[in-house]
Parts: structure tokens; sequence; C-alpha cells
């Protein structure tokens, strides 16, 4: 046996030494990746639920507000619904500042025998809407049918399927990509569809629905203002002059996301910065004591004449293997934790929580994988420079 040989020899029969490094290693790495795709998914889930929600100002009946159903369903993806008449929408639709404007109707179904399941139907007027067409688009490019409808990431269902609304079966035209965010629990369909989930409640006796009619009511209006124009002052003026509705800033309604994301994100990156530096520490003293109680190991070797610089590459060698399966083994663990239960971080949470993509999932691990090899070499440096400065013949004595 060569020195070459050297370090993988001590690997194999250090078998204990060896699982107790490459375990610091994992976690440190498990750690780190770990926390930097959480603090990415929420980051990537606020970015989502901003450019989803797309308007201004959204223009709601004032119960909504006071409910707060206005937030649990746009926002937290609670089923719900509620309507205000379809008046309103020419009411703000003209005012000075308004680029934009298009109303949706909501309608949220029961699982007690009417549906496919529990979801939350958004209705969108195809020739005005701004908000959801160009999302639908990059998944299915023809306009909408009657009955046609496209489906959130979490309905279950593939495209040419169908799903069954209140005694109607629609046709799943296309699957959106998710978002991370309510939005992926949704159904969308144009308001002709909605007419006859409507008439498919009253033939099933749930009164709830049967008095709210697409062509008639509407659940909200959403505003995008023209630039030059400040869109608190307009939603100030719907509030003041518009009575029996409200107009809420997409902005402040996600104020309390944003904070919410950027708490975790702070708690997340400061749990990374002290667990890394603790997993580093440990495994600085791992090696020292590894290091003294290899210390009559390396003194018989510089007695049979190998060099200091020779003992030094032993222990960076074998300190970068150790590394790198450490590393291997605590960025998967990071990963498939990440990837596998990213609904369930995103449920207890309670904040939009989405991937990123593939090739920053990759170039994150490939950092951190590194990361972690820099960090076993440098942890094994002092080690190694000391039993390379050590007397050989001291060290035989006290061993």
């Amino acid at each position: 046996m060569g020195l070459d040989s050297l370090p993988f020899a001590n690997i194999a029969y250090n078998k204990g030494r060896t699982a107790g490094l490459v375990a610091l290693v994992a976690l440190m790495s498990f750690i780190v990746l770990g926390g930097i795709l959480v603090t990415t998914c929420l980051q990537n889930g606020l970015k989502s639920l901003e450019e989803r929600l797309g308007a201004d100002i959204i223009v709601a009946p004032a119960e909504a507000k006071s409910k707060s159903n206005l937030e649990s369903v746009l926002l937290d993806g609670t089923p719900g619904y509620f309507y205000m008449d379809k008046s309103y929408y020419d009411k703000v639709a003209s005012l000075e500042g308004v680029e934009k404007a298009s109303p949706q109707y909501y309608l949220a179904t029961v699982k007690a025998g009417c549906c496919s399941m529990p979801v939350q139907v958004i209705g969108y007027d195809p020739k005005t809407d701004f908000t959801i067409t160009p999302w639908i688009a990059r998944s299915y490019k023809d306009d909408l049918g009657r009955e046609d409808v496209v489906t959130g990431s979490n309905i279950t269902g593939s495209a040419g399927s169908t799903i069954l609304l209140y005694g109607v079966e629609c046709r799943i035209v296309a699957r959106l990509d998710e978002t991370g965010t309510s939005l992926d629990n949704a159904v969308f369909a144009t308001n002709e569809t909605l007419c006859d989930l409507i008439e498919g409640s009253r033939k099933q006796g749930i009164s709830v629905l049967s008095d709210y009619d697409p062509k008639q009511v509407i659940s909200t209006v959403q505003l995008k203002i023209a630039d030059g124009y400040s869109v608190s002052d307009i939603a100030d003026s719907i509030n003041l002059h518009a009575r029996g509705v409200t107009a809420v800033q997409t902005k402040a309604m996600m104020s309390g996301v944003a904070d919410g994301v950027a708490g975790v994100a702070r708690m997340v990156s400061a749990l990374i910065v002290v667990l890394a530096i603790a997993s580093f520490v440990a495994l600085v003293i791992a090696f020292l004591v590894a290091g003294k109680q290899r210390a009559r190991e390396f003194a018989i070797l510089r007695v049979i004449g190998a060099s200091r610089n020779r003992l030094v590459r032993v222990v960076l060698v074998e300190a970068l293997v150790q590394s790198a399966l450490g590393a291997a083994i605590g960025c998967i663990l990071g990963l498939v934790v990440v990837i596998a239960f990213n609904s369930t971080f995103e449920s207890v949470l309670g904040l939009p929580f989405l991937l990123p993509a593939m090739p920053a999932v990759c170039a994150w691990t490939a950092a951190v994988f590194i990361a972690s090899l820099v960090a076993g070499s440098l942890a094994s440096a002092y080690s190694a420079f000391r039993l390379s400065k050590a007397d050989p013949g001291t060290n035989l004595r006290e061993g």
C-alpha cells in the first residue's frame, strides 16, 4: 500500500470516525441548501402572487372587505363568494385614470354531491380581461368555449378530462403552471359557463346561488391605472363616492403577506448562519480530536520517510472525500424535503410557496456542494498543519 491509497484505506477502516465526519458535513449542507431553497420559494411565491393578481385596484362589495372574505378568497384560497350589481363596473371603468377594467365572478363549490371536489370557480370576461387571459395563454392558445374550463395546477384531472360542477360536466382544456398561491386550487371559466353552473345549482336545489346571475351581478372589478395617475387617490375617490363597495389597493392587501414572507425569510436566514457556523465549528473540533488520536500513526509515517507535505495531503484527501460524501447526502436530503413537501410548507407557513426553476435549483445545489467541500477542507487544514509540525519522537514516546 502506498501513501496515495492510504486516505481511502483509512476512510474504509475507521467507519465510525468517517460516519461522524460525513454526518456533520451532511447536516451543514442540508441546513444551508434547505434554508436557501425555502427562502427562495417564499420570495418566488410572493412575486407570483403579485403577478397573478395583476390589477392595481380591486373593487368589491363592502361586505366582502368587512367580513375579510376578499383577502381569504384572493390570498388564502378559501372558497367563497360575494356579489354586487353589475352597474358598478360601468361606474368605476369610466373614471379618469382607469386604463383597463374587467369584471370577475366568484362561485364557490361544495363537496356534498354537487361537484368532483370543492374549488373556487372564477368567471371572467375574455373581451376585457387583462389578468387571467395572459396567464391562460401560456397553456392554452384558443378561446374557451361553453363549458370549457382551465384548472389550477392542484386540481385533479388532465387536459381532455372532465370535472363535475353542480351536475354540469365541464371539459378541462388546459392546466395552468404552478404559482405556489391559492390560484393553483381554482377553476377558470367564461361567464357563459358560469350561467350553466348557476342553472345546475338551481336544479340541485342549492338556493344560495339561485339569485345571483352573472348577467346581473359581479364579484369584483379589476382596475389597471394609467401611468401618471395615483393609485391611492383613485382608490380613495371610489371609497368616498361609490356607496356599497370598497376599493382595495392590491399592494396594501398584500402587505401582510409580504411582511410574513420577509419575517420568515429573516428567521430562516438567521438559522442558516447560526447552524452553519455551529456545524463548521463542530467539524473543526472533530478533525482536531481525530488528529490527536492519530498522532502516533503520523509519527510512524514520518519515521519511515513520509514528508510533512505528504502527510498534509493525506489528511486533506481524506477530508475532501468525507466532505464530498457528506455534501452529496445533505444536498439530496435538502432537495427531497423541500421539493417533496412544498405543499406542506405552504400549508404550515400560510404563505405562497413556489419552487424556483430547475436550472436555479441545480445552481444552488452545486454552489452548496462546492461550499461544503471548501468548508470540510478548511476545517481539516488546522489539524493537518498541527500533525505535520509535531515531533515524531515526542509523539511516539507519548503514545
